[in-house]
C-alpha cells in the first residue's frame, strides 16, 4: 500500500504502486501514474498525463508535469514519461511534452538531476545523466547517456548533447555538442574529451585513444567539418570497440543540423 501524508491531495484518479510515498502538502492530480518504492517529497506537485517509474526520490517542492511553457500549446493530451531509479532534487520544473514534437517529454533512469533544474517541452534525456544546480534546458533538447551538465548551464532548444559529453561552470550551449567532448564558456568552446569520465565508465586505453584521435580531427587540425567527418570515417577497421564509438560520432555528426560547438 501507499503511504499518503494525511495533509497530501491525491486524486482518486491517480494510480499509485506499492509503497509508493505522498510526504506533507504534496499534490497528485489525475493522470497521474506513479511507480513502486517511489517518494514524493513535500509540497511536490505532480500533475498532468505524467508516469513515473520504479523507485524514483522526488525532492520537496519539485513541480513535475505541468503543461508546456509554449504559446502554441492549446491542451492537447500530451505526457511526461519519466523512467526508473531517478533523483530529482528540490523545485525542479519538469513539462510535459508539445504536437509540435513528438508529444512526450521523456526521462531515462538514473538521472541525478539537482535543484532549481528546468527540463521544458519535448525534451529526451538518456539514462545515467548528472544535470547541476540550476540548469537549465529549452525545449526539444536531447541529451545522451552519461551526459554531464555543470551548474547554471544554458542549453538552446533543439540542441544535441552526445554521450559521455560535459560541459563546464556557466556554460552556453546553442549548438550540438558532439559524444565525449567537453566544452565550456559563453558561447561554448570545445576544451578536450572527458577522459576521466571514460575511464570511471571502463574505457580501455586503446578506446581512449581513439576518441582523442576523432577530437583531434574535428578540433586540432584546422580541418573542414566536412573533411573532419571523412577523416573520422576513415578510422574504422581497428575492432568492433573502437569501432563502436567512431559509429557513435559519425551518427551525431550526421545529423548535426545547428552545426556542433567548436
Amino acid at each position: 500500500m501507499a503511504s499518503i501524508h494525511p495533509s497530501a491531495v491525491v486524486d482518486p484518479a491517480a494510480e499509485l504502486g506499492e509503497n509508493v510515498t505522498i510526504g506533507p502538502y504534496a499534490v497528485v492530480n489525475a493522470g497521474v501514474r506513479i511507480g513502486e518504492g517511489t517518494s514524493i517529497g513535500a509540497h511536490a506537485v505532480i500533475d498532468g498525463r505524467t508516469t513515473i517509474g520504479r523507485d524514483n526520490r522526488i525532492f520537496p517542492f519539485a513541480a513535475i508535469g505541468g503543461m508546456p511553457q509554449d504559446k502554441k500549446y492549446r491542451g492537447e493530451p500530451t505526457e511526461l514519461i519519466i523512467g526508473d531509479g531517478n533523483t530529482i532534487r528540490e523545485y525542479c520544473t519538469l513539462n510535459t511534452g508539445t504536437v509540435q514534437d513528438g508529444g512526450v517529454t521523456r526521462i531515462g533512469d538514473d538521472n541525478w538531476i539537482m535543484a532549481y533544474v528546468h527540463i521544458a517541452h519535448d525534451c529526451q534525456l538518456g539514462s545515467h545523466i548528472i544535470i547541476a544546480n540550476a540548469t537549465q534546458l529549452g525545449g526539444h533538447v536531447h541529451l545522451a547517456d552519461w551526459v554531464f551538465l555543470g551548474g547554471l548551464s544554458g542549453v538552446h532548444q533543439f540542441v544535441r548533447v552526445g554521450a559521455h559529453a560535459m560541459t563546464g561552470f556557466q556554460t552556453r550551449l546553442s549548438q550540438d555538442l558532439p559524444p565525449f567532448v567537453t566544452a565550456a564558456g559563453n558561447p561554448a568552446e570545445a576544451q578536450g574529451i572527458n577522459a576521466e569520465g571514460l575511464k570511471r565508465r571502463g574505457y580501455t586505453a586503446e578506446r581512449i585513444a581513439q576518441v582523442k584521435a576523432m577530437h583531434k580531427s574535428l578540433y586540432r587540425k584546422g580541418l573542414t567539418l566536412a573533411a573532419g567527418i571523412a577523416e573520422i570515417a576513415a578510422m574504422k577497421g581497428q575492432s568492433p570497440e573502437t569501432d563502436a564509438d567512431v559509429d557513435l560520432m559519425l551518427g551525431f555528426l550526421g545529423d548535426a543540423s545547428r552545426g556542433i560547438v567548436r
